[in-house]
């Protein structure tokens, strides 16, 4: 008896290995792939500053927004995390010479979900519909699942450039939103509300 439960539970764990793999796998294509196409405004999903200053992944992200506002790619740039990562990227942007009625902010919001939530309903306020979604690519997958769910008009900009740049790096981060992104699969009729999230 004991062996067949033994049986059963290997057999489950090298099931769910094999899918956390073969989600991972997606993961890594799509953020291969940017939808790059003209829009109201692009998002910037939030990263930690490093004091007043945004972290490389953060800066990344920033730099790719500014790129596609520069190539009229975006006509507004919506910063989003909380109240220093929007703070932050926003003096960022400024310094680099992005003008003050380019850039909203939201600073609510502590997780990817919330990021899109309260970047959506502050583009419903100035009439903004479309959107280009600026990201490391390994989040891409996850990040679209959401705006999508949110009803969003949403593309995919995911930076071109990002530390995740190695197999040692990437690995560890798509198996990370391997879980992520099961666990959202799992929880999505919950986790859009304001309050909760991931």
């Amino acid at each position: 008896m004991l062996r067949w439960i033994l049986k059963i539970t290997l057999g489950l764990i090298a099931l769910l290995a094999a899918v956390l793999v073969m989600l991972a796998a997606s993961i890594v294509e799509y953020g291969n792939h940017s939808e790059i196409v003209p829009a109201d405004a692009a998002i910037v999903l939030g990263a930690a500053p490093w004091g007043d200053q945004p972290s490389p992944v953060f800066r990344e992200r920033i730099n790719h927004a500014i790129t596609l506002y520069r190539a009229g790619w975006a006509r507004k740039i919506i910063f989003t995390g909380g109240p220093d990562d929007a703070r932050v990227a926003h003096d960022y942007a400024l310094a680099q010479g992005v003008p003050e009625q380019a850039i909203l902010w939201t600073t609510n919001s502590r997780t990817t979900a919330q990021d899109l939530y309260y970047a959506s309903e502050l583009a419903k306020q100035h009439g903004l519909g479309t959107f280009l979604v600026v990201s490391d690519p390994l989040h891409m997958k996850r990040a679209m699942a959401m705006a999508a769910d949110l009803g969003m008009h949403a593309y995919a900009a995911p930076t071109p450039t990002t530390r995740y740049r190695s197999w040692f790096t990437q690995i560890p981060f798509a198996l990370s939103e391997s879980f992520n992104f099961a666990g959202y699969l799992v929880t999505r009729s919950f986790i859009l509300a304001p309050s909760s999230g991931n």
